[in-house]
């Protein structure tokens, strides 16, 4: 079938190209350029090598929506008018929609989400590495449940494994690579409720490090590594109650421990190495300092884990950009969406798309929405100015709702900016352009909540490399992992 179509689409191309005399709209620089896309396209060959590594990149809560508005931004600060910008992901050549619900949820969680691509399984909402017949909190039924995650399936085949994220290490979807919980808030042991008889997740990463089924773990979460009477470098104190210094632990067992830019810097990498750069998240990348950013984690980690002779298994989340969605605030969300893109252009900077599988996605997409019919340039955290019917630039005239006030392109359906009220009742504020190109402002939204929240709908998942084309159609998410092991399976 896809033969037959391929075959039809290059005879079509010739015949627009040997004809091109009789389109009127031949020299238009839109019908030139689609041609030639469409051409280079065509040239896209399916890699059916084996993978000897695998890429993983996650941007927590980074849907179609998500990534329009980092697209423009980052098309706008390097001064085009933004839709046309091109990021890494958009440029890789095989593109599938994904379905993201978890089995008993409707709108996901990351634990869910992060299982179904870490493991090739769905779940239910709120648990990490065990299947839907458990009801989470039910500590007791982990073991019946439990099913083999990234970690034990690539290590099991001699690969080396590194876990980075922005968020903390014991997050909901980095910790779906390796932990087994039955509640992804059983981060540190007190947060686990008495009786129950499974690891805490801190100490679960430990182990899989402690066994080198882990090489290179970086992110943050210091908190949950350390006891309540003890302070880590920021002065911060930790959240264990059962007395175990786990960092201490891991440097008996012969991991680096790092945890700033400098120990990064000058970190052995031929060694394991364990870095927890904050208490809890790492910082947003609009206000890093002192950190590592996520394109210099993903480029020490490739370096770091390339020599390996079976190759490695790495997967990297930017986790911020769900937070900055979830506090309302489009112009951080942006921000790390940016650095999340950098990681990516880093990533295919470094590899061999003959031998590489580069995955680019999200655990699910945010409440954001796009407002009125702006112009383009309107800047994507500005206010939504209108079309100029006689050029290509907006006009300098705010649109305005019908109560006479003008607003912004990018806004939520909820969260913590509602002009509700949390009585139901009030009127949408003033806002100038000033105010929402603050990095703190919070962009407007409907219902009122104190946390924006996740959205239902489908996120993207990109490849390059080595089986990508099965990324195809509208899939499961849990079929990410499917593609990952057969292109790390096949003869």
């Amino acid at each position: 079938m896809k033969k037959s179509i391929l075959v039809a689409a290059s005879l079509l191309l010739t015949s627009s190209v040997a004809f091109a005399a009789d389109f009127k709209q031949a020299d238009n620089q839109w019908f030139k350029d689609a041609q030639a896309s469409i051409k280079a396209r065509m040239a896209v060959q399916p890699i059916t090598n084996k993978a000897k590594n695998i890429i993983l990149l996650i941007a927590d809560g980074n849907g179609v929506g998500s990534n329009y508005a980092t697209r423009l931004y980052a098309g706008q600060q390097a001064g085009k008018l933004g839709s046309e910008h091109v990021l890494p992901q958009d440029a890789l050549p095989h593109v599938a929609l994904v379905k993201t619900y978890n089995t008993n949820a409707q709108t996901p969680d990351s634990a869910g989400t992060g299982t179904a691509f870490h493991t090739g399984v769905k779940t239910k909402a709120g648990v990490l590495g065990v299947d839907e017949t458990l009801a989470r909190g039910d500590c007791s039924a982990v073991e019946g449940a439990t099913v083999t995650n990234a970690v034990e399936t690539f290590s099991a085949m001699g690969k080396q494994i590194g876990v980075i994220s922005t968020a903390r290490l014991t997050h909901a979807t980095p910790a779906s690579a390796y932990a087994h919980s039955a509640d992804r808030n059983f981060e540190a042991d007190s947060y686990l409720p008495e009786g129950c008889g499974q690891k805490d997740i801190a100490v679960q990463l430990i182990d899989v490090m402690k066994s080198g089924a882990v090489d290179i773990a970086m992110g943050g979460g210091r908190r949950n590594f350390i006891t309540k009477e003890t302070k880590g470098e920021e002065g911060k104190s930790g959240k264990r109650t059962d007395g175990k210094n786990l960092i201490e632990e891991a440097k008996a067992a012969g991991i680096q421990y790092i945890w700033d830019d400098k120990t990064f810097a000058s970190a052995d990498w031929s060694k394991p190495v364990l870095g927890l750069f904050e208490s809890s998240h790492m910082k947003y990348e609009a206000d890093r300092t002192g950190e590592p950013s996520l394109a210099e984690m993903t480029e020490a980690s490739i370096k770091a884990l390339d020599g390996s002779k079976n190759g490695y298994f790495l997967t990297i989340e930017a986790g911020r950009v769900d937070h900055a969605n979830h506090a309302g605030n489009a112009a951080r969300t942006v921000t790390d969406g940016v650095a999340f893109a950098e990681a990516i252009a880093k990533a295919v900077e470094m590899t061999d798309p003959q031998e590489t599988l580069i995955v680019v996605t999200a655990d699910h997409e945010h409440a954001i929405a796009f407002n009125g019919y702006c112009g383009r340039g309107s800047d994507v955290l500005g206010l939504c100015y209108d079309i100029d019917p006689a050029g290509t630039r907006h006009s300098d005239k705010p649109l305005m709702g019908k109560d006479g006030k003008p607003y912004t392109v990018v806004g939520f359906l909820n969260g913590p900016g509602s002009i509700l009220g949390e009585d139901g009742s009030g009127s949408r504020p003033e806002v100038t352009q000033e105010q929402a190109m603050d990095i703190d402002y919070v962009q407007q939204s409907l219902i009122p909540l104190s946390s924006e929240s996740h959205s239902g709908e489908d996120v993207a998942v990109y490849g390059r490399g080595p089986w990508s084309h099965l990324f195809d159609s509208t899939i499961e998410q849990n079929e990410i992992f499917h593609v990952m092991l057969q292109a790390a399976t096949a003869e």
